[in-house]
């Protein structure tokens, strides 16, 4: 991890607000990582934005050693709760993508309907790639059909952050060092927790050659 502190990260306070009250998400592992991870081989996993650490335990459960990270500690905490009590061994951090170790690299790196802000530079899109070992996965999900007029009323704007066009044109410059194995609008089933409204997303798997 860098030296950035992650009191300084400028999303942390809004999120820790968002999971004060109660649980936020279902307490399920997201369906796309399951479909798209069960048949791999587990080695190291990142989980970006890991949330209240639903994926990283079924990853853990499943013999990954997990790097959990989210900017929130309150989500970060209920997630170390969640790995203790099934005797799970996680690497949580409370941390954004950016403030990661740049020379860490995973077999699988997840984001899971990512919240990670677009910049000039394409910082994240570089960043998500790069934390991909050779040979790796990168699996990217994100909501399909965004409303962005209703987001905004939530005080929400959709093109302040990375999507799918944006990760997908990051691996399509990177020429014949990724290869593109999913690319595909896909239903989806979830039931309870924040986001159930969303009905199909975008799924998005790479492996780095």
């Amino acid at each position: 991890m860098s030296q950035t502190s992650p009191e300084g990260h400028p999303d942390r306070h809004e999120w820790d607000e968002r999971y004060a009250d109660a649980p936020v998400w279902s307490g399920r592992p997201n369906g796309a990582l399951v479909a798209e991870v069960e048949h791999l081989a587990p080695g190291r996993a990142l989980d970006v934005g890991c949330g209240e650490g639903a994926d990283a335990v079924w990853l853990a459960e499943g013999g990954w050693r997990v790097t959990a990270v989210d900017v929130s500690a309150v989500a970060v905490e209920r997630g170390r709760a969640a790995a203790s009590s099934a005797g799970l061994e996680i690497d949580w951090r409370v941390a954004g993508l950016l403030d990661l170790d740049p020379g860490s690299t995973h077999d699988l790196v997840s984001a899971q309907y990512p919240a990670l802000r677009r910049t000039p530079d394409q910082a994240a899109e570089r960043a998500l790639l790069g934390a991909v070992a050779p040979g790796g996965t990168l699996l990217v999900v994100t909501h399909a059909d965004v409303d962005r007029a209703a987001a905004l009323e939530h005080g929400f704007d959709p093109d302040e952050y990375v999507g799918h066009g944006q990760v997908r044109a990051a691996l399509d410059a990177a020429g014949q060092a990724w290869v593109v194995e999913v690319d595909e609008r896909r239903q989806r089933h979830v039931e309870g927790g924040g986001g159930a409204h969303h009905t199909h997303d975008l799924v998005l798997r790479a492996h780095r050659a």
